[in-house]
């Protein structure tokens, strides 16, 4: 198989899959309040097809996926994609993100499957900030959910923080200690300006919020690879907690992406900032016995990959939402 590798050099080893465009919460940085332009359900790759496209981008080089949405755990018998992923792919590793509104009923069962770690994302600690952020206040059901996640071992738990201006910036070091005396990873990200409702939502630069941290906390820089993503990491003296930064604004990480999405219609979308694509839905129906076509299909559409976003230059030109593209 033809390895998956850019005009850029860049090896395309981790793919992100979206299982459904829907979600329980309406974060405002991601969906609208009303939204409803979901794609319909006939639409959607099946759990095989994903698992086949999944065994060609394997074959060609891919070592990690990513189930996301919308929220992953809304796709009904999710951990039956991920007992087949495990089974039927030579991925190495399978992770998932989730809002864990729902992850206390299915932690036991994905982690049994297979599933290697998980990331949860948590914006506040506070009951009303998490109603304005998320639509409704479900910081009870998102702790428990972290709580059976920790008590069926799946680890490391990564807790993603998307930093807002106005809005949570004062919980940073609250966030740090809830991280840190629960045995968690803490992630902050910049918000992405991914369609309107990001746009509004403003971005906030974390390279002084970094700063402040390695100064209260005498952070070390980690060097070890700590799930093949963007982040950039740092961690204790002691070793207790581990700290990343995703920073697509103020320290982009273009030159070493590595990574493209799979939307729940079967688009593959090549960059978060650009409109490059590749639709693979039909010509995984068209061609169900036929592997050699959709690896040609993939190792041509990865010349598509453009060298960078322009989320600072051109902050307004992606409209589509994070939602529908895949986490």
């Amino acid at each position: 198989m033809t390895p998956l590798i850019d005009n850029y050099g860049r090896k395309i080893e981790y793919v992100r899959i979206s299982v459904t465009d829907r979600c329980d919460l309406r974060c405002n940085y991601c969906m609208p309040v009303g939204f409803k332009d979901y794609r319909e359900p006939a639409s959607w790759l099946t759990f095989p097809e994903i698992t086949r496209l999944v065994k060609v981008m394997s074959a060609a080089g891919t070592r990690r996926i990513r189930l996301t949405g919308g929220e992953p755990l809304l796709r009904r018998n999710l951990p039956d994609l991920v007992a087949s992923l495990r089974q039927e792919t030579s991925v190495q590793d399978i992770s998932l993100t989730t809002n864990a509104t729902r992850l206390t009923r299915l932690a036991k069962d994905l982690k049994g499957a297979g599933l290697d770690r998980i990331n949860i994302s948590l914006d506040s600690l506070k009951r009303d900030k998490v109603e304005k952020i998320c639509g409704r206040d479900v910081l009870d059901q998102v702790i428990a959910g972290i709580d059976s996640a920790l008590e069926v071992g799946l680890s490391p738990i990564k807790i993603n923080m998307v930093v807002m201006p106005g809005v949570n910036e004062d919980e940073i070091d609250a966030m740090f200690r809830f991280c840190r005396d629960r045995g968690l990873m803490f992630r902050m990200i910049e918000t992405m300006p991914m369609g309107h409702t990001a746009l509004e939502a403003g971005t906030v630069s974390l390279q002084p919020i970094l700063e402040k941290l390695r100064q209260d906390h005498g952070l070390i820089p980690l060097i070890a690879e700590l799930g093949g993503g963007p982040a950039r990491y740092w961690q204790t003296p002691d070793g207790k907690i581990q700290v990343g930064a995703i920073t697509p604004i103020s320290q982009h990480f273009c030159a070493t992406c590595n990574r493209i999405r799979l939307a729940v219609d079967g688009t593959i979308y090549l960059c978060l900032g650009q409109e490059e694509k590749i639709e693979m839905r039909d010509l995984l129906r068209e061609n169900p016995n036929d592997d050699a076509i959709i690896g040609d299909a993939l190792a041509r559409g990865i010349h598509l990959k453009p060298e960078r976003h322009h989320f600072r230059e051109a902050p307004e030109k992606i409209v589509r939402f994070m939602s529908q593209t895949g986490g």
